[in-house]
């Protein structure tokens, strides 16, 4: 089983959105350390944040817990925010 760490929390974050969007060319994760958390920020095309966040924002949700999921297993605290 592989290691998880926050690079393949990052990869996965890209691989669903890339999954979702229809220009996987504008799907982009910044990372960014705060002090005792990291903040993973996803950019997408303004015509398929929609795509990204979902009815009622349950797509965004879903990723949000498959991130904590991640983090908590390799033993960090990780923010997921999508940028507007």
């Amino acid at each position: 089983m592989p290691e998880v760490n926050k690079s393949t929390i990052k990869q996965l974050i890209e691989y669903i959105a890339t999954s979702l969007v229809e220009d996987g060319r504008e799907v982009k994760v910044t990372e960014s350390t705060k002090e005792n958390y990291t903040v993973m920020e996803l950019s997408v095309s303004s015509a398929d944040l929609g795509k990204v966040i979902g009815k009622n924002g349950q797509t965004a949700r879903a990723i949000r817990t498959l991130v904590n999921a991640a983090a908590s297993k390799a033993g960090d605290k990780i923010i997921f925010e999508i940028k507007e």
